[in-house]
């Protein structure tokens, strides 16, 4: 799943104020500035804010940390279990069966703006197969583009 304007999502914990955008300065209050009540693209603090909002979220849904990495959650119920690992603004969610998955991905949909992608084949160049024996990640195709760039292919 990808969240659309991911980075708009996040709370500031301070204030701040910003020149009036190009294009937007209203004539005869050229002086003044605006003040921000969401993040922003462009603040360096809008990455943490985002994350800090998802945090909450998917949290409150019951999703635990994983132990060692902050963008990867687990949540179990009933001996089901579900994977959502977070990176930047793009999801990959894993569950023992569709029903959980979909109930992830309806209650993430309620609270941010989503595009569902589909099952997924790739995520951070790496190929995701599916196959009896369970799911194989592969970078075969990340390998062959560098080998074929310093020309050892």
């Amino acid at each position: 799943m990808d969240v659309k304007m991911a980075f708009l999502n996040g709370d500031l914990d301070e204030e701040i104020y910003m020149e009036q955008p190009e294009g937007f300065i209203v004539k005869g209050q050229e002086h003044k500035v605006c003040k921000l009540v969401k993040s922003l693209y462009g603040l360096k603090q809008a990455p943490k804010q985002w994350h800090e909002k998802f945090d909450k979220v998917i949290l409150d849904y019951d999703f635990k940390f994983n132990g060692h990495d902050k963008c990867v959650y687990y949540k179990e119920n009933n001996g089901e279990h579900v994977i959502l690992c977070l990176y930047v603004d793009d999801i990959l969610i894993f569950g023992t069966n569709l029903e959980i998955v979909n109930d992830v991905k309806s209650y993430l949909s309620r609270n941010f703006d989503m595009k569902d992608m589909g099952e997924a084949h790739v995520i951070l160049g790496m190929k995701i197969e599916k196959t009896t024996q369970g799911i194989s990640l592969s970078q075969s195709s990340t390998i062959e583009k560098m080998l074929k760039k310093f020309n050892y292919f």
